[in-house]
């Protein structure tokens, strides 16, 4: 289903009107929270005060969410922290965490793995950003307590959490190109069952930033391409999450969801260039069942059980002869006419996770866990007799050592069986200091990544007025990674200000790398004859290090200015068996310099409209001015991406009515309408469509008291009256 808006594009500053939900938390009590007193998890897997946690965390709130009016996860962490970089594609998100990329980076939400891949790419959209709490990130290698993927650093999207009696918000975000984010969501609290319903839909038309391709990968000279900057597209999931609470202190969970992903392709007259002939279709679905036993107050158990699919396919718009599988043999001509859908991949995953946190004398806190992962990927006519399995087994333990008041010791340990790559141990050590407003924090950490199925196995062909050709290769070593950081962070009153300088080694890199004609296996080069071809190599090395640096000042409880920037170096180096020698190559997407910066003012309006229903709450306004910096992008093919510097102007209202809360939200992105008009082919500083605006309307309708059995009937009798 392709939605269509009859809006028409915007060109400059234009008024317009959206719908959105919001936030259970009022503007005052915003104010009045101190982000010193955030609880954080990710670090060490066990809660701490944001300003005691043993391990460096970086916490974007959900007031700063709501602030900056983000229209995705790639907005938000893009646009709120220096250290990420996105360029957003067909094939995923493209991040990059201080020079490693996507599949360095674990993502979590409330702690359990992101499971989406495209490309190698995560699908961020799978995540709703109006359902988001907080996010904390944390940087450098993190194995010894999640395992393989968790190299460059881990982000934990923690969702908001629903106690209410009943709960309806709808969220409607729009902006130009048909930008449409539609959230909406339903919860309430019978007894000892709880359930939250979440929908989100999201819609953009997609924009061309030019039409002229690269004429270095092209036989002539193109400037009426077809090819869009970003595809138009349409995605929406559907979950449900039910807990049931049987006795105190023990909660039991069921949660699933389903996903469907549309990226719609433009089609030309160039051959090779433009000449598409079939759209992007994902489907993803999940499942998961899991409790939490807290044995006393200080000791508990819990454990997770989940299955995820993500499932990948080509919807063929024109009748088309492509790669295939007839009769279980690969086929260079298979025939594919308009509404056929033809499989590209198929990825499940089966993982159970046991853990248990207990408080040991002298201040001693331990975190002990079991794991087991399976892998399963099926592709048909891209993997070697069509499907390819992998499964991890893994114990770890933690220790928080904290008998001195101003020291705190934190030591992990993994053991990691692979069933192709064997035995490996990561270790994790880290320690803070506490001298009066001073902290100073120090870890020593180990990463071990092995080689993912379509890393090992894969196989893709790309045409693009030629054939390009990626290959997997089961040649491949497991990569293991040593990060090292250590940096002090003060506070006084309002101001919060940070350093943190980092290294980070990691053997056995895996990178795709051009290879020579002569390395093409003879038969794919028969049947394809590319123009160049790129496989997954291990590097003999990598190395990236750099320095962090956070500012945070609350001026008073209305005004807050904020600002980071990011220094970055890499280097990097691969054996050419050719010339016998290390040749030094780029990691892709490596920018020396990052920064962001905002400055907000939020205000809180007396309201006494509530008092009636016994409750209270405040109207408020807020205006918010962000920025964000890169300096030139580095890649080894198709040209760097410029550097850029873009700015957002944002504005909110809110106030309550009763049982609803309503809030305007507007703003201006890209306010100095900067454009990458980059030919197609070269790689991006930014994707960008320019200046941009949107808004959007808040209403959510809350019943605070929890629904008892006794207290249906109130309720009912309440509601009615009020009707």
């Amino acid at each position: 289903m392709k939605l269509t808006l009859n809006v028409a594009h915007c060109t400059g500053v234009a008024a317009v009107v959206f719908l959105c939900p919001a936030s259970p938390i009022t503007a005052q009590d915003s104010l009045r929270t101190n982000r010193l007193e955030e609880v954080v998890v990710t670090g060490t897997g066990t809660q701490h005060l944001l300003k005691d946690a043993p391990v460096q965390t970086e916490v974007i709130t959900r007031r700063e969410l709501e602030q900056y009016g983000g229209r995705s996860l790639e907005d938000i962490l893009s646009g709120l922290t220096a250290s990420f970089d996105f360029n957003e594609g067909d094939m995923g998100a493209q991040m990059q965490l201080n020079g490693l990329g996507n599949s360095y980076i674990l993502v979590l939400v409330d702690g359990k793995r992101l499971h989406g891949d495209v490309g190698g790419e995560n699908e961020l959209s799978l995540i709703d950003p109006h359902n988001i709490e907080r996010i904390e990130i944390v940087k450098g290698a993190s194995s010894a307590l999640y395992g393989s993927d968790a190299i460059a650093g881990v982000i934990n999207i923690i969702t908001r959490k629903h106690n209410e009696a009943l709960m309806v918000e709808n969220t409607t975000r729009y902006g130009c190109y048909n930008d449409l984010r539609q959230h909406n969501g339903v919860s309430f609290a019978l007894g000892k069952v709880k359930s939250y319903t979440n929908f989100q839909l999201q819609h953009s038309d997609g924009w061309q930033n030019t039409a002229t391709e690269d004429p270095r990968q092209t036989e002539y000279l193109i400037t009426d391409s077809r090819n869009k900057t970003v595809n138009a597209h349409t995605n929406w999931q559907l979950s449900e999450r039910l807990t049931y609470e049987p006795v105190k202190g023990l909660e039991l969970y069921a949660d699933g969801s389903i996903y469907r992903k549309r990226i719609y392709r433009p089609s030309g007259e160039h051959k090779g260039v433009d000449k598409k002939f079939y759209d992007l279709r994902y489907n993803n679905a999940s499942a998961a069942v899991g409790g939490r036993w807290r044995v006393n107050t200080d000791d508990y158990v819990t454990l997770d059980i989940d299955w995820n699919r993500h499932a990948y396919y080509y919807d063929y718009t024109a009748f088309t002869l492509t790669e295939g599988v007839v009769d279980g043999y690969p086929s260079h001509y298979v025939p594919y006419y308009p509404g056929q859908a033809q499989l590209q991949s198929d990825q499940r995953r089966v993982m159970a996770h046991l853990k248990g946190v207990f408080a040991l004398p002298f201040e001693n806190r331990l975190s002990a866990g079991f794991e087991y992962r399976y892998d399963w990927l099926r592709a048909p006519h891209r993997v070697e007799g069509g499907q390819a399995t992998d499964n991890t087994e893994a114990l770890y333990v933690q220790d928080e050592w904290s008998l001195i008041p101003w020291l705190n010791l934190t030591g992990g340990l993994r053991l990691n069986r692979n069933e192709q790559f064997g035995f490996y141990l990561t270790p994790k050590f880290s320690a803070m200091i506490k001298v009066s407003d001073l902290r100073l924090r120090a870890t020593w950490s180990q990463g071990f990544k092995s080689p993912t199925p379509k890393e090992l196995y894969y196989r893709y062909v790309r045409d693009m007025n030629g054939t390009y050709l990626y290959l997997g290769n089961t040649e491949l070593h497991p990569q293991v990674s040593n990060y090292f950081s250590f940096g002090p962070e003060y506070t006084w009153g309002g101001l919060t200000a940070s350093v943190t300088g980092y290294y980070n080694k990691v053997d056995k890199m895996i990178a795709l790398v051009t290879i020579p004609v002569s390395a093409v296996p003879g038969d794919l080069y028969a049947q394809y004859q590319p123009l160049k071809t790129r496989q997954y190599h291990n590097l003999e090395s990598a190395k990236t290090w750099g320095v962090d640096v956070a500012l945070r000042y609350r001026i008073n409880k209305e005004f807050a200015v904020n600002a980071a920037y990011s220094y970055l170096d890499t280097d990097a180096k691969l054996y050419d068996s050719e010339k016998d020698e290390l040749q030094q190559v780029t990691i892709d997407g490596m920018a020396h310099h990052k920064a962001t910066w905002s400055a907000t003012w939020n205000h809180a309006i007396s309201s006494k409209r509530l008092e009636e229903n016994g409750k209270k709450e405040d109207s408020s306004v807020g205006v918010g001015l962000f920025g964000r910096l890169s300096s030139k992008r580095y890649y080894q093919l198709n040209g760097d991406g410029k550097g850029y510097q873009l700015w957002r102007l944002t504005g909110n209202y809110s106030f309550p009515l009763r049982s609803f809360l309503f809030k305007l939200e507007a703003g201006i992105d890209n306010i100095f309408d900067y454009v990458d008009r980059t030919p197609h082919g070269l790689h991006l500083g930014t994707t960008s469509p320019g200046r941009t605006v949107y808004a959007s309307l808040t209403v959510r309708f809350n019943q605070g008291k929890k629904l008892t059995n006794n207290y249906k009937s109130n309720f009912k009798q309440q509601n009615n009256e009020e009707d």
